[in-house]
């Protein structure tokens, strides 16, 4: 092993941020495999201890065991999200499943589980800390979920299971980015763009001087795509591109996700009846705020109950206007397009013509002045702090003059970049005899790129994301626990988007947004008619658009409840969904082969998260109004539980903000779903 390896090595950077432009890819994978020797060395450390075992030699010891593995693993997998390659790629499929394999190592260890256990049976919880309680609670249950209790041979089962998933999900989240940057709409006749305004012809032009093409080219990243099926007059062409985003990973080409899915779902379903669940949803809902399949189904069921008629009262709104220009049957490549044309109607405003009021600069400095309102943090750009591509932007976060986090923004689409928005950190906080070691967090997304003189400008839906991703970014800077795995965003998983969901109930408050809505060039506000007209437009197609989330949480459930696969994957997802389809059945079409969320990333059995965290938002938000949307009593009150991160029951800490347990029917008043 080289002894120069930057990533062995505390960084020695400015707040010991990550030195990228000093390390060299091909350091990763004999770093992290060394790490990952260094990690087994300081758990059998634990194992040989002679002491009896303790909460400070066994779990906090345990704790602190492969801090600088995960360290490094972070990084590279951040990076391999954001900024990846053809060597990434594969050192990624190679480092997977021995990331896996260590995992299962530290599980299964025999002698580090009966240490666990007998901290864990026999520890007076008097003399913990609640935090500490959390933490002890917290790890035997880990080893429990993860095999520690099987015999030998199910172990080794595990084992092999747990690789392959590793090396499934890497495979699966690069072939959803394969077929998104293998599909462009080239177009070369000017009569093909019509309806599309100005800066998106101007941004598709760019597209193909990149590419060294003449005319315009289109391609599957949301800020190309959606605008196109938005504004395009011309219908086989929003067909086509609608088909090309539907079909992804399904093509019969070596980028098909399907067997992959079902391998995925089938060893997701044998590891969980190998720890004695039924089925894989079982298992995840155990460690969940819903707390069990049959309450997730029910609280799905009774949603779509309530929306379905509306989102039908919607869709046939959309279908009377396209009877006009001889459409027949509306298809879903056809629902952006006259959305947008109902809600021009309805509203007067496009959101094409809001754009240059929300440039991408503006945006931010909003989130970070409703950051600094809501709990004094204050942004600082920082010039000397090294970053992994040229458009990345690094913050200081500061609060009372003192150093809270370093905070990364990446916001434009690139082909080593996955599609969507996200939020991630690169150092968790944690707390130490050194001190309190602050976060490095990140927010990534793919909004449109300035355009010659022309900075990024947003779309609403682009602002809210914006916000959404700064919420959870939030989470992670304000957290003050004292260890890692309880920080920040480490909490229920279908708890983890109400800070990120309640920020973005900002994007809609009049006395906000005449605050930062100005046109790039004139700095003329936005006119109170217009945000009147946003504000109005809060609720339009909200009923199509609740419906159409269930369907996906329907989907994930059923992919880990039922599991029987017996059938192609896209005749499986269609027969699932079937009550929350809304537009006739598109041949070739599926949301199964690129729904990273749940075979790419973390939320399998969890997608419906999003919605029950929406009761939680729009109730906490209903406080805020109460009491003024930058009260400081309340926003004091709702910085503890953002700071608690995992140290207590998410019900509790709710609670204790509130004063009472989440009103459901917050969500349906603020949805007009009542």
């Amino acid at each position: 092993m080289e002894d120069h390896n930057i990533l062995l090595h505390p960084f020695r950077t400015p707040l010991e941020s990550v030195p990228f432009e000093d390390i060299r890819q091909e350091q990763f994978e004999p770093a992290i495999m060394e790490l990952i020797n260094t990690a087994k060395a300081e758990t059998d450390a634990i194992v040989q201890d002679p002491q009896t075992p303790s909460f400070a030699n066994t779990i906090e010891a345990l704790e602190k065991a492969g801090h600088r593995l995960q360290l490094v693993s972070e990084i590279f997998f951040n990076l391999n999200s954001a900024e990846t390659n053809d060597y990434l790629e594969e050192a990624a499929r190679r480092i997977s499943p021995e990331l896996a394999a260590y995992g299962n190592d530290i599980m299964l260890n025999k002698g580090l589980f009966e240490r666990v256990r007998y901290v864990h049976e026999h520890t007076d919880r008097s003399a913990l800390t609640g935090e500490q309680q959390r933490l002890l609670d917290k790890t035997y249950k880990s080893f429990v979920r993860n095999g520690a209790l099987l015999d030998e041979a199910a172990q080794e089962r595990l084992r092999s299971i747990d690789r392959e998933l590793a090396t499934l999900g890497v495979r699966f989240s690069q072939n959803v980015l394969a077929e998104t940057n293998g599909y462009i709409l080239h177009l070369t006749r000017e009569k093909d763009l019509g309806g599309l305004p100005d800066p998106v012809i101007a941004a598709a032009r760019a597209a193909a001087e990149k590419r060294g093409k003449e005319g315009w080219v289109f391609t599957l990243q949301f800020p190309s795509i959606t605008p196109f099926l938005k504004y395009s007059t011309n219908r086989e062409l929003r067909a086509e591109i609608h088909r090309a985003s539907g079909s992804r990973a399904l093509h019969d080409n070596e980028y098909n996700n399907e067997q992959i899915i079902k391998d995925i779902v089938a060893l997701r379903k044998e590891r969980a009846r190998l720890l004695g669940f039924e089925h894989h949803a079982d298992f995840v809902l155990q460690e969940r705020m819903a707390g069990n399949t049959p309450a997730v189904l029910a609280f799905l069921q009774d949603l779509l109950q309530k929306a379905r008629p509306f989102a039908d009262r919607e869709i046939a709104q959309l279908a009377t206007l396209a009877a006009k220009d001889g459409i027949d049957t509306l298809m879903a490549y056809d629902h952006a397009y006259y959305a947008e044309k109902v809600k021009e109607q309805l509203f007067d405003y496009s959101e094409e013509a809001l754009k240059p009021y929300f440039s991408l600069q503006n945006v931010l400095q909003a989130a970070f002045q409703a950051a600094e309102r809501l709990y004094g943090l204050t942004f600082r750009l920082r010039d000397d702090i090294q970053k992994y591509h040229p458009e990345v932007s690094v913050y200081e976060v500061m609060e009372d003059g003192r150093h809270k986090a370093l905070l990364y923004t990446d916001f434009f689409p690139r082909e080593g970049k996955r599609p969507g928005a996200w939020m991630t950190a690169y150092r968790g906080q944690h707390k130490d005899i050194t001190g309190d070691h602050r976060p490095h967090i990140s927010i990534v997304c793919n909004f449109s790129r300035p355009v010659g003189n022309i900075p990024s400008l947003l779309t609403f839906t682009e602002v809210t994301t914006l916000f959404h991703e700064f919420g959870h970014a939030l989470h992670g800077i304000l957290a003050d626990t004292q260890y890692e795995t309880l920080s920040g965003t480490n909490v229920y998983w279908d708890f983890v988007e109400l800070p990120s969901q309640f920020m973005e109930n900002y994007c809609y408050e009049r006395s906000f947004l005449r605050e930062f809505a100005r046109h790039y060039e004139t700095h003329e506000p936005l006119s109170d008619a217009f945000i009147d007209k946003i504000v109005a437009s809060a609720n339009f197609m909200q009923g199509y658009q609740t419906v159409r989330q269930l369907g996906f949480g329907m989907l994930d459930m059923q992919y880990h409840t039922d599991a029987r696969i017996e059938v192609p994957v896209e005749i499986f997802e269609k027969d699932t969904i079937r009550q929350t389809l809304l537009y006739p059945d598109i041949p070739g079409t599926a949301i199964s082969p690129s729904f990273s969320h749940i075979f790419g990333g973390g939320y399998a059995a969890g997608y419906y998260s999003y919605k029950w965290a929406e009761v939680l938002d729009a109730d906490a938000f209903e406080y805020f109004r109460e009491n003024g949307i930058f009260d400081p009593e309340t926003a004091a009150k709702f910085k503890t539980l953002l700071s608690s991160g995992g140290t207590a029951d998410p019900m509790q800490l709710y609670m204790d903000f509130r004063g009472r347990k989440p009103d459901t029917a917050a969500l349906l008043r603020r949805a007009g779903l009542e």
